[in-house]
């Protein structure tokens, strides 16, 4: 249903310039798919849709041209949270445990926030080593995690 309903946005965004979610939702409905403006601004914010100008003021939803990294970026992020066992600082370096073989994943959705003041990441099969640029930093950066988790 949802995906459906997704794909339905896309066709609808594709062939004609949507200003409001209203006029989204009554697109849909007009073809025979019910819904509520909470969904359709769910959908909208989950497909990484924009609004582009057309002219004159007026402005038009439209997929992003980053939609891709975002959407591989926050399954980064999924994996992330659901494979970190335990994380713990020294001086500047950060020690994670993940579940096994989920280490490369964690350093790639690490790698993938641009953090500023991380320096490097690398991982093993169920340990990563994060290289911060202060103890401060890895200590703040634990403490972020862990409130993540």
């Amino acid at each position: 249903m949802k995906n459906d309903r997704q794909s339905k946005i896309l066709e609808i965004i594709a062939e004609e310039n949507i200003e409001t979610q209203e006029q989204l939702l009554e697109r849909l409905q007009a073809r025979g798919i019910t819904s509520t403006q909470a969904t359709i601004s769910r959908d909208i914010k989950q497909m990484h849709l924009i609004k582009e100008p057309v002219g004159q003021g007026v402005y038009k939803y439209a997929v992003s041209g980053n939609r891709t990294r975002l959407n591989f970026a926050e399954k980064l992020r999924t994996i992330f949270r659901a494979s970190i066992t335990s994380i713990e600082s020294a001086q500047n370096l950060v020690v994670v445990k993940t579940m096994p073989g989920l280490a490369s994943a964690a350093c790639a959705a690490l790698d993938d926030m641009e953090i500023s003041y991380m320096l490097g990441s690398l991982a093993g099969d169920d340990t990563a080593f994060l290289v911060m640029k202060d103890t401060e930093s890895a200590e703040t950066f634990c403490r972020e995690i862990r409130d993540m988790l």
